[in-house]
């Protein structure tokens, strides 16, 4: 007699909006947007979200006309959105920051198709990222996800999100954050690769007889190969902070 209860028009517009917030989220949320993961089983995971989540909506009465109803609906797709380009700017840090490495070691053409994007993409960022999400997994970087959409359900009412002026204004610094620490990520290897090539410039000054081809190739790869493993800890550790504070400025959702 419950379920039989809610299916009343406002229960079951509440229960669709409710559903396409969660599409929202597992459509461009990082780690839940893989390609790995095929669409039924998605579409099996938001069905059994909304399900799960639908007890602790607040009851309201959603606008039941067809257009109304339309723009709540997209309102809910755009939660999602924007706020999964909050956390997918950290991740673009990465990419943007492997990008260049691979570059300034000349891997650039050593690029392998990355089953999470569906894209080719360099190996060291595949690395990096790889080794980011791993770290985001065992902080339980999904269930916090879950939260904020729990979190989102008290402050937020099902089709009742407004686009303000404070998302873009961060979205804006964002941007610009994202090559400035991207670049700071890969750093240490352009300066030590840059030094190298300025020594091998002096020895072919020197020696015009020294095979640069031959010779220093492998050893800026295997200079920059060292460096890595000795600055990967640390861009790990500067991933977490700017991960916590991307969740942190999700907040402006909730003024």
């Amino acid at each position: 007699m419950e379920i039989v209860s809610l299916l009343t028009d406002a229960g079951v517009a509440n229960f669709l909006l409710l559903l396409l917030r969660f599409a929202g989220v597992f459509a461009f949320f990082p780690f839940f947007e893989n390609q790995l993961i095929p669409i039924s089983v998605r579409g099996a995971l938001i069905f059994y979200m909304t399900i799960l989540f639908y007890p602790i909506v607040p009851q309201q009465i959603p606008p039941l006309e067809p257009i109304a109803f339309i723009l709540a609906g997209l309102s809910e797709i755009m939660l999602g959105f924007l706020s999964s380009i909050f956390l997918q700017v950290v991740f673009a840090m990465l990419n943007f920051g492997g990008e260049t490495i691979s570059f300034s070691m000349g891997l650039t053409v050593a690029s392998a198709f990355d089953p999470v994007s569906g894209a080719q993409k360099a190996i060291i960022g595949q690395i990096i990222a790889m080794l980011a999400l791993l770290m985001l997994l065992a902080l339980d970087f999904h269930h916090l996800i879950l939260e904020f959409v729990a979190f989102s359900l008290q402050h937020v009412p099902l089709g009742g999100f407004v686009f303000s002026e404070d998302i873009v204004t961060y979205l804006i610094k964002a941007f610009t954050h994202l090559f400035l620490m991207g670049f700071t990520m890969a750093f240490p290897i352009l300066a030590l690769i840059l030094l190298s090539d300025i020594i091998f410039g002096m020895i072919m000054k020197t020696h015009p007889q020294f095979n640069l081809l031959v010779i220093g190739f492998p050893v800026k790869i295997s200079i920059a190969f060292a460096v890595l493993t000795v600055i990967l800890p640390a861009i790990i550790i500067h991933f977490n902070r700017e991960i916590r504070l991307a969740f942190d400025a999700l907040q402006l959702f909730f003024k």
